[in-house]
């Protein structure tokens, strides 16, 4: 059986590429020479341009922008967080990308179905369990939790960018769920060997 053959549950009017804004179609384009593909979520997301422009922003700047952060480590919060959620989406699409950013086709499985079997190092360790806590109870950071971040290397603003990844992905989760996003079928074959 193979997953659901739409980008949403949702009828959202998604307009053809070339019926897009020209800023728009570029970026697309940008995505399918990179990628090989434009990811669903930018396609279900260019029913409304304003909505598009806001969420391909703030991801760009999140997942790209000027930050201590690598960008495997941004990726594995994304993969840790949407585990938690269970999101498929995003379980498929970051997961590729953890495969593809740390050469390691073993690591994306393990920070799916359980980040702590991975041999990680202190400071990936102490950063998923942030995110993981943020996304389970985010009640219940104290700075104790923001301590142990910083003995393992991170700065202040390296917590602001951990619990700003984190809790993007907390929302595009939810998203995802609530319409029943599909991910792009080229993201399962990605980055195996």
């Amino acid at each position: 059986m193979s997953q659901p053959d739409h980008i949403t549950a949702l009828d959202l009017n998604i307009p053809d590429q070339q019926n897009l804004p020209e800023e728009f179609r570029s970026y697309f384009e940008k995505c399918d020479q990179k990628l090989g593909m434009v990811p669903n979520v930018l396609k279900a997301y260019s029913h409304s341009p304003e909505q598009l422009n806001v969420f391909s922003r703030f991801y760009n700047e999140l997942m790209f922008g000027d930050s201590n952060l690598s960008p495997l480590e941004r990726e594995m919060i994304a993969v840790v967080v949407s585990s938690i959620n269970h999101c498929f989406y995003c379980l498929v699409a970051h997961g590729a990308a953890v495969r593809e950013y740390s050469q390691d086709p073993v690591l994306g499985e393990l920070l799916v179905m359980n980040f702590r079997a991975a041999e990680l190092s202190d400071r990936h360790r102490g950063m998923l369990t942030f995110a993981e806590k943020l996304t389970k109870e985010p009640n219940k950071i104290e700075e104790p939790d923001r301590e142990n971040l910083r003995a393992v290397g991170f700065s202040d603003k390296d917590i602001w960018d951990i619990a700003n990844v984190a809790g993007f992905y907390n929302m595009t989760n939810r998203v995802a769920a609530a319409v029943d996003m599909q991910p792009n079928p080229e993201y399962h074959a990605k980055n195996r060997e």
